[in-house]
Order: structure tokens, then sequence, then C-alpha cells
């Protein structure tokens, strides 16, 4: 039976699911649940472990760890991004990179609606008003018939789009990989940036997304248009962003994701004008909190089993 290193869920969620007895049958387990506070902690947390369930997207696999663990066969990732890994690194190790895609689709494309309601109806502000003794009126947006652009037609982005839609509003989509999905009809990013009144970004972070949206896309944006981010911070330029809301460039964005998280004291961000924000949370229900652990455990059992299911890489 395989060793296996939990390494870093903290805050703890493997610990009390349905998915962490099914684990303990699959090897003996080393468990953590506290973050390794430097890479050397997390070295010695992996040890001479065959498998890692890496929890937070926090703990950073690089080639260092990778060439420090010579035992190590596989890491399963809980969520989609594997941004936090070398992935050249591993592969050049031998370490199979598996991920659970699609789990958390409907959880973070509802939690991007909501955002999108909260900025557009100014929902924060007008409860904290209303709680004041306010009575505040008006300045709102309201979103059907508007135009919605989805950047990025993964499961989130095809889920987001069809809640869009289901509101009523026109939806556009442009994605980097149109040939995966014959008979959608794509439109350009310059149309999207300049057309839309909401943009959504449903892309992964990668060198190519790095900073995708910055200070030449918010010059594109209409000036009450709305941005929505629950993919990775990075891939928005925050300095950017903060101008684009400073000056009046943009209407307005909701935000789950940062660069720097957890957010600094401090984070110009937080004072940011007509702005929600939320603490990288999207994507977790405890419905899909469940299904992407059982997926995640899975991927140990399958790899194991000489099976490998959801690699990213080998």
């Amino acid at each position: 039976m395989p060793s296996i290193s939990i390494p870093d869920d903290a805050p703890s969620v493997l610990a009390a699911s349905a998915a962490f007895p099914v684990l303990h049958g699959l090897g003996k387990i080393a468990y953590q649940d506290t973050l390794p506070g430097s890479e050397d902690e997390l070295i010695e947390r992996i040890g001479s472990s065959e498998a890692v369930l890496n929890i937070r997207a926090t703990t950073r696999f690089t080639a260092r760890v990778f060439d420090a663990c010579p035992n190590l066969r596989l890491v399963s990732v809980w969520g989609t991004g594997t941004d936090h890994l070398d992935l050249a690194a591993a592969q050049r190790r031998g370490v199979a990179i598996a991920n659970t895609p699609g789990v958390s689709a409907t959880s973070i494309a509802e939690h991007a609606l909501a955002l999108l309601f909260a900025v557009a109806r100014r929902i924060p502000e007008m409860d904290a008003a209303t709680r004041r003794g306010a009575w505040p009126r008006g300045r709102f947006v309201q979103l059907a018939g508007k135009t919605c652009g989805v950047v990025g037609y993964g499961a989130v982005g095809r889920e987001f789009a069809r809640l869009a839609s289901g509101i009523g509003m026109h939806v556009i989509c442009w994605t980097m990989h149109r040939d995966r999905y014959p008979g959608v009809v794509f439109t350009t990013l310059d149309e999207l940036f300049s057309t839309s009144d909401v943009v959504s970004l449903h892309l992964r972070l990668s060198p190519e997304t790095h900073h995708f949206v910055g200070a030449g896309q918010f010059a594109r944006m209409k000036p009450a248009a709305i941005l929505i981010n629950t993919a990775r911070g990075a891939i928005v330029d925050e300095d950017a962003l903060i101008d684009a809301l400073v000056s009046g460039q943009i209407g307005g964005a909701g935000l789950d994701v940062f660069t720097g998280e957890p957010l600094p004291s401090g984070a110009f961000v937080l004072e940011a004008p007509n702005t929600v924000i939320s603490p990288h949370c999207a994507g977790i229900t405890p419905e899909a909190l469940e299904a992407g652990l059982a997926l995640a455990v899975d991927n140990i059992r399958a790899y194991f089993a000489g099976r490998p299911e959801n690699v990213v890489t080998r």
C-alpha cells in the first residue's frame, strides 16, 4: 500500500469529509492540518511518501521540492488550478499531477453571478446605508438585455454563460482552444472587451494568461462595464484594475481572487469604489467540496491501480 502525505489541510476540509476514511483505506497516511511554514518543511512533510494529496494552492511545489522527494510518484490536487506546481519539473522527475476538473463549475459560476448582481445592484453599499438609517435610491444596473462577455469556455465558463443567458443577457464568448468546441461561434477579444457590459474571466493561470487583462483591455471597456474574476488573481494586472476603478474608466468589479492571498492589511482594493470582494471561496459549497475531495482521493486510487485519471502531466 502506498504512503500518502496530506501536508496542508488548513483550514481543515478533508478530515471531516466522507473522503477521509476512504483515503485511509488506500495506504499509510501522514496528515497535517497546518500549512507548511517553508519549502523545507513541505519537503520534510512529504518525506518518503509516494503520493501527496494537495489541498491548498498556497503550497508551492517547486523543482526543488520534486528533486528532494525522489519517492514521490503522484500529486493529486484538490481543485483545477495547477499554477502552484512546477509541471516541467514534475514531468522531468516522472511525477504525475492529477486534478479535479469540473466538480466546482456550478458553485463557481453561481458565485460569479452573485458577485455580478452584488456589483450591478450595489447590494453591499445599499445594505450598509440602510442599516445606517439612510434610504438610498437609484444608481443600479439592470442586467437583462445587456451584453455579457465570457473569457474562457471551460466547464465554469460554459456554466456561467448558461446562467447569464438565463437572466436575459446576450452572451458572447472567447476561448483559447476553439477547436474543442465545434459549432460554437466565438468573438475576438477586442470585440468582447469593447462591446460587453460585463466581462467575466474563466481562464486558467499560466505564463500565457498572467496579466492577461491590463490597462489596454480596461481602456477598451465601456465606462459602466463590470469585471468579474473568479479564476485567478494574477490573470488581472491589479494596479491597472485599481486605476480603472478609481478613475471611473470601468463601472465596478466583483473579485473572488487576488494576486496575494490572503489580502494584506491596507490592500488598496479594500478601498476601491464599487467593488465587491470575497475570500477565494467561490468553489466551496458543501456539494462541491465533497465531490472535489472524493475525486482527488479517487485519483490516488486510480493511479495506484494502474489506471491514472485526470492526469495533467505524467
